[in-house]
């Protein structure tokens, strides 16, 4: 069974998503925009810890977690952008 189909998750996401409302990246480009996707910061690739670690959650609208952040974890970065738009931590 995915971990994504838990009880624990989905009262995780709700929950997460209720405190967290506004994706992390629009806010970082200076927009406001609701999210509806909790992320993982770093990928769990299947480590059950770090997928129910909620340090590890932020809220990002479909298109940044389909978008940006897909494009960063296959090249290896976090996905966190500045408010110029350029990659953090870079």
């Amino acid at each position: 069974m995915s971990l994504y189909k838990t009880a624990r998750w989905q009262r995780m996401r709700l929950t997460h998503l209720s405190a967290h409302p506004l994706c992390a990246m629009c806010m970082e480009e200076g927009r406001v925009q609701s999210g509806n996707v909790v992320d993982h910061i770093i990928p769990h690739r299947g480590d059950v810890t770090l997928f129910y670690d909620e340090t590890n959650f932020q809220t990002l609208c479909k298109r940044h977690h389909d978008g940006a952040k897909q494009r960063a974890e296959k090249g290896g970065r976090t996905g966190a952008v500045g408010f110029d738009g350029t990659p953090a931590g870079w």
